[in-house]
């Protein structure tokens, strides 16, 4: 009988803990579990349930990645919230609040150099910009040119991009952010609020949100390449708002939203050039959820059922590195 050693010149490693970092194909047993593994692939993308938020809520936003996320804002049920939480992959470890406790904001960036922007107070709609450096935020100089709530974003701490959002009404308004100001550059085609967003300031993608009259729902999606929007080939296949997204314009990832009259799970894949349906949704339908990470490792959080929910997912994408047990029975 051919053994593992002739096949491929190597024993199966003999370890106490799994690898940090294996490659696909890389075989292991496992002295502390007994367990005699591999890494894989995943053959098809799929949310797992993670941690809970400590403060259940909507109408918030995030930024970051699956293993480094930021949540900050949103809407209680009951009061809008500066509360800010950091997820290590594990779980949400509460961070400094934000300075405007505010809903319907939005933010991009990373853990360690997040930007907000945008959103409603107590009472009304502010631009108000703030920074956030791992540990605590600060106000920028900058505020918004075109003062709104419930926004799409992308982009860094020094290079952001704010587009749509509602005034009342929706609006189509375009703003760069370069690290100390906003400056409005061309309005995107269709004016939209609770709309999806990815990408960086030279290489966006909008996409879903709600439009008049009063409100529908749109699949329209737009590419923005640092100064003006083009619309894209590809549409949405479920119509929605309030849904998240996140990645890059050639590779992006949209789940969760609202329409019609229900939360939704739907998720899509878009890869430049048109979204591709994933059959399995998120665990907890939800809209006014949060969003971090990429196309292949990405992270949902909070949200409305429609009432305010801690509920955390991590995606893994089809294609990405799985460790698996062997078993024999």
């Amino acid at each position: 009988m051919a053994e593992y050693k002739g096949i491929k010149g190597f024993k199966v490693q003999y370890l106490s803990a799994d690898p940090s970092d294996p490659i696909i194909g890389q075989t292991w047993y496992n002295s502390t579990s007994k367990d005699l593994k591999y890494t894989g692939v995943t053959t098809a993308g799929a949310w797992a349930t993670g941690n809970n938020l400590n403060t259940a809520r909507n109408a918030l936003a995030g930024c970051g990645t699956q293993t480094a996320g930021l949540a900050f804002g949103g809407y209680t049920g009951t009061a809008n919230t500066g509360s800010t939480e950091e997820y290590d992959g594990n779980s949400w470890t509460n961070s400094n609040p934000l300075i405007a406790a505010r809903r319907g904001l939005r933010g991009v960036g990373i853990q360690t150099a997040g930007l907000t922007f945008g959103g409603i107070d107590a009472t009304a709609n502010t631009g108000a910009t703030e920074e956030y450096d791992g540990n605590s935020w600060a106000t920028s100089p900058g505020s918004l040119s075109t003062v709104r709530r419930y926004l799409g974003g992308a982009g860094t701490q020094t290079a952001g991009l704010a587009f749509g959002g509602s005034l009342p009404p929706v609006t189509n308004a375009t703003e760069e952010y370069n690290g100390t100001t906003w400056s409005p550059s061309n309005n995107m085609i269709t004016a939209r609020a609770t709309v999806g967003g990815a990408g960086t300031q030279t290489a966006a993608l909008a996409f879903g949100g709600g439009v008049p009259p009063p409100t529908s729902y749109t699949t329209a999606t737009e590419e923005y390449d640092g100064n003006s929007w083009t619309t894209s080939a590809g549409s949405l296949n479920t119509a929605r708002d309030s849904l998240a997204g996140c990645g890059i314009q050639t590779a992006a990832l949209a789940f969760g939203g609202y329409n019609p009259g229900a939360a939704s799970n739907a998720t899509e894949e878009y890869d430049g050039t048109s979204w591709t349906s994933n059959p399995t949704g998120l665990n907890t339908a939800r809209y006014e959820l949060a969003d971090a990470g990429i196309q292949t490792a990405a992270l949902a959080f909070g949200g409305a059922l429609p009432t305010a929910t801690a509920a955390t997912e991590e995606w893994t994408g089809a294609g990405s590195p799985l460790t698996k047990t062997i078993t024999v029975s």
